[in-house]
């Protein structure tokens, strides 16, 4: 059974930083991609970052490229997403989320994926 489970969430000053931790279980980082997702109030959910099954590629949304980092620890069975130069407007539920694939495969879309953990709140104040 594919597990993803969420920690790290606080609220942080605008210009802080954040690590946000996925714990998974049930499947390999071979296998896998691996998303991170945000909804804010009032909004549609969003794609963050994410990381390819097999090699680890990465992509990033405009909105935080640059300040956002997404990595996989293997030994940990935990991808992370570090967030630093944070932004009011960075303020929402944050999720993660797999699906199984080709190597070397990503998705950056919400509807593409097929599990997901229950989301963890981070809020950046002005």
């Amino acid at each position: 059974e594919v597990q993803l489970v969420e920690s790290g969430g606080a609220l942080v000053q605008a210009g802080g930083s954040l690590r946000l931790s996925c714990a998974t279980s049930g499947f390999s980082y071979d296998d896998y991609a691996v998303g991170w997702f945000r909804q804010a109030p009032g909004k549609e959910r969003e794609g963050v970052a994410c990381i390819s099954s097999g090699h680890g590629d990465t992509y990033y949304a405009d909105s935080v490229k640059g300040r956002f980092t997404i990595s996989r620890d293997k030994a940990k069975n935990t991808v992370y997403l570090q967030m630093n130069r944070l932004k009011p407007e960075d303020t929402a539920v944050y999720y993660c989320a797999a699906r199984w694939t080709v190597s070397g495969a990503y998705y950056t879309q919400p509807q593409d994926y097929t599990d997901w953990g229950q989301g963890t709140q981070v809020t950046v104040s002005s």
